[in-house]
């Protein structure tokens, strides 16, 4: 979001929150634009919460929901988890760009930045009445809904208590294998007992949360993290992913709220904290704080199916998780896109659990909330230490479609768990009930690897192991009730109920040569329909439960030769042993020197080996680096430029060090997150105005006819908005009083030119001209601002120029008369460039002083 830098220097933020009671759908007329696309044959469905937003000149962020749905049977039919998560991306990929098409082109023809989504097959927009009505007049719409926001549910508990020690509750007894004591609620769905009696701990599954974030580094969670590579050091693309925006830029883990610190632990955490305290998580931050945009959380949900690089980037489905859980929702019974993400993320074979909600009050009837009372959700009640149904509890029947709600119950009040900053706390709420159901699915899974993928089957045992609790009070049964759903969750009944054809594979890794056992190893064991992997524990030891068949184990670490056991046997009933002995291999010096884009050292940059515990240097002056000892292997050799930038950006380049090793690094040039533009130093080559704009003093600006078509992220331009404050604008005729803020970002504006964004004032000493140098099909064009004045300082001046290429479609920034004065070395600007929804661009600064005399800027498309 991007944020005011003081009073006067505001900038709009655009509405985007709806937390309201329930709001009916309007399926009355609205007038239509001329020339709106394909007409439709009925009327769409328009939010009424929009209707009401844009009336009067209003503007709003809304969806645009399109009919077509992709189809995704095929997906379901694939016999692995990652084939079915493969099949079911494609398909959604493939089916929205198709389908979005039309509409993406109507929109780019008006100038509309727009953000689109695959998961469900919706577009983003910004606008007001008149946007509104045309796009209800389209044939391929189905709905227009305005942006809101879910919640994470409400923190019930009358004794919040956070602590930095343990404290297990009372009344549990201890368990087998040095287990701590559990947790009472880990205890009452007899998790205990499936460690001592199956020994099983959800070996071998990975569970993800959609929530706050998650403390990675918990002592009682650490172990667990998929991104942990289990020598000290960690690896975060794929494994954590944040759209919010609000932890470290470089994928760094985070929760700025604690509750999904908190849910995570009641799934995996150690110490009879968790359900499933051997499996693995990874997580999406899809809420910004106690809040959820449903922007944030289709973006979560799209990492969920096909997780990418903290950019974004470079999709993986075969790396989505088993297991999702989702404490949050919303009191607005219009929910227009979880039954479709529920219905995705089920087609790849990932088994959702839902808080029911926190609305109860003890005695009324269907005060569950979406997505937990939709029909396609597992959806999860709360019951206290007694065995009574939590008065805050949600009950059905769903007052969306009626269906009965929760599904199931769990412990849900006083639930000890992880927090951040290394300590625990104790709390209530569906949200703490829900992650005893998704950990309990991982021991499940982990003890019956049959059922892995298998939604149906899998919640129907949920539902057989489940203890019944007669409340008929708003209908159902003793089996089924709209209050406590089938009954309290009973895990160790589940896995009794289950298939038990698996065989139970366990072993140790250890040193050739001494020995010694190897912690923090991972252990793979894969065939055609399998792919599952556990990591050792600190005696070296692992444990899995695989179904019969042919199996290829492999087990690798930094520092040894990976381990491959190929061609093993596995049968019903013949438990085996497999040891996998690793050899260490030699180390040598890696030296070499780093290079900016000019070709010039690079001082203070960062040089690391991607996911090894190798201590990461800084380039002296000079550039030079020494990285004193690398095992044997082929790497990853990242430099990273310190802060600022500018057009530097990352290298990142294979290495094989078999040896001592030279490597002589020259940094690319820097490129948005989409890869559509690169950013690159260039000779200066001035271009004096000739043409001036009627544009003068503070927050002024003014439209102008562009002398040839100008492309700017996929989307032609013939005019565009010229300001005071040195911004060129694509979208908005004109602009408010906005402070700067790096690019890119979500707010208004979108779809901009950065030249020198700051605020600035024309006084006489100052001019804005355009200026066209060269023949057609190769011109220049110039936008020039010339001594324009600092608004807090009218005595410091800066002049600076965007430049428009014909023939590359490049845009470049050009600066003259810099001195030495902070701001007019950028100290307080933004320079860059951003596109028209504001989710991808190239932030050349923000607030740094990188300028100078003659600096100049080109941003190409990736084309050229």
């Amino acid at each position: 979001m991007h944020l005011p830098r003081s009073p006067r220097r505001r900038r709009a933020v655009w509405a985007t929150t709806s937390l309201t009671a329930a709001a009916a759908l309007l399926a009355g007329p609205i007038p239509a634009l001329a020339d709106s696309g394909p007409s439709a044959a009925a009327s769409v469905t328009v939010d009424a919460a929009l209707t009401s937003a844009v009336k009067n000149g209003g503007e709003a962020s809304f969806f645009v929901v399109l009919k077509d749905q992709a189809d995704l049977l095929s997906a379901r039919k694939k016999k692995s988890h990652a084939a079915k998560a493969k099949a079911a991306y494609g398909e959604l990929r493939a089916h929205a760009r198709s389908s979005q098409q039309s509409l993406s082109s109507f929109l780019d023809k008006r100038k509309i930045g727009h953000k689109d989504y695959w998961i469900a097959n919706t577009v983003q927009v910004t606008g007001g009445q008149a946007l509104v009505a045309a796009l209800a007049k389209r044939s391929d719409v189905a709905s227009i809904i305005k942006a809101q926001a879910y919640e994470l549910d409400d923190i019930e508990t009358s004794d919040e208590k956070v602590t930095a020690s343990r404290t297990p509750s009372a009344g549990t007894a201890s368990t087998a294998d040095g287990d701590e004591t559990p947790e009472w609620g880990i205890a009452d769905i007899k998790a205990d007992q499936v460690w001592g009696q199956y020994d099983n701990r959800g070996e071998g599954i990975v569970i993800a949360n959609v929530d706050s974030g998650v403390q990675y580094d918990h002592p009682d969670l650490v172990k667990q993290y998929r991104g942990n590579n289990g020598d000290g050091s960690f690896t975060n693309d794929y494994n954590f992913y944040d759209p919010s925006g609000n932890c470290a830029a470089d994928g760094t883990p985070c929760d700025n709220n604690g509750h999904g610190t908190h849910t995570m632990g009641t799934m995996v955490g150690k110490n009879g904290i968790g359900v499933a305290p051997d499996a693995t998580w990874i997580a999406a931050k899809g809420c910004e704080s106690d809040k959820c945009s449903d922007g944030n959380l289709l973006e979560a949900g799209q990492w969920i199916l096909a997780p990418t690089d903290h950019n974004g980037q470079n999709p993986r489905p075969d790396l989505a998780p088993n297991i999702v859980n989702n404490s949050w929702g919303s009191r607005d019974q219009m929910t227009p896109f979880y039954e479709d993400i529920v219905d995705a993320w089920n087609s790849a074979g990932i088994f959702e659990a839902f808080a029911a909600g926190n609305d109860g009050d003890g005695v009324t009837c269907s005060t569950t909330h979406p997505p937990g009372s939709q029909v396609s959700s597992y959806g999860v009640g709360a019951y206290d230490s007694v065995g009574k149904i939590a008065k805050f509890s949600g009950f059905g029947p769903s007052p969306i479609d009626g269906t009965a709600k929760p599904n199931i119950s769990a412990p849900g009040v006083d639930i000890q768990s992880t927090w951040p900053g290394s300590s625990y706390n104790t709390i209530g709420g569906t949200s703490m009930a829900t992650p005893h159901v998704a950990g309990a699915v991982a021991l499940l899974w982990s003890a019956a690897p049959s059922l892995i993928g298998d939604i149906e089957g899998t919640r129907a045992l949920l539902n057989e192991g489940a203890r019944d609790v007669e409340d008929t009070h708003c209908g159902g049964t003793t089996g089924m009730n709209n209050v406590w759903g089938e009954g309290k969750l009973d895990i160790f009944a589940s896995v009794e109920k289950a298939p038990h054809t698996a065989v139970t594979v366990s072993g140790k890794v250890t040193d050739e040569a001494s020995g010694a056992a190897l912690a923090g190893v991972t252990v793979k064991a894969k065939n055609d329909a399998t792919n599952r992997s556990v990591t050792t524990g600190t005696d070296g030891s692992y444990r899995l439960s695989l179904l019969p068949g042919t199996y290829s184990f492999s087990a690798g670490s930094y520092g040894y030769v990976t381990g491959t056991v190929p061609g093993v046997e596995l049968a019903t009933g013949q438990p085996l042993t497999q040891n996998i002995p690793l050899t260490a291999v030699p180390t040598h010096k890696v030296t070499g020197t780093a290079l900016d884009v000019t070709g010039r050292p690079l001082a203070k940059a960062t040089v690391s080996v991607t996911g090894t515990p190798i201590e990461a240097v800084t380039t002296d002056s000079q550039g030079l680096f020494t990285l004193p000892k690398v095992a044997e292997g082929a790497y990853t050799l990242s430099v990273a430029p310190a802060a600022p930038v500018v057009c530097n950006g990352t290298y990142s380049g294979a290495i094989e060090v078999d040896g001592d090793e030279t490597a002589d690094v020259r940094l690319p040039n820097r490129t948005d997150a989409g890869g559509t533009y690169s950013c690159a130093p260039v000779a200066s080559s001035w271009i004096k105005g000739s043409k001036s704009i009627a544009l003068t003093g503070d927050e002024d600006a003014t439209k102008i006819s562009l002398p040839f078509p100008v492309r700017h992220y996929g989307v032609t331009y013939t005019d565009a908005s010229v300001t005071t404050n040195g911004l060129v604008n694509f979208l908005q005729p004109r602009l408010g009083d906005y402070g700067n803020t790096a690019l890119p970002a979500p707010a208004q504006p979108n779809g901009v030119v950065a030249a020198f964004w700051d605020d600035l004032t024309l006084d006489k000493k100052s001019s804005v001209q355009t200026a066209v140098t060269g023949k057609t099909g190769s011109r220049r064009f110039a936008i020039v601002w010339n001594k324009a004045a600092l608004a807090s300082d009218t005595s410091v001046r800066v002049s600076f120029e965007a430049v428009f290429d014909e023939a590359t479609g490049a845009i470049t920034l050009q600066y003259q008369g810099i001195g030495g004065d902070v701001s007019q070395r950028g100290g307080s600007a933004t320079t860059g460039i951003e596109n028209q929804a504001g989710t991808d661009g190239l932030g050349s600064s923000f607030d740094e002083t990188v300028l100078s005399d003659a600096t100049a800027l080109r941003f190409s498309p990736k084309d050229i």
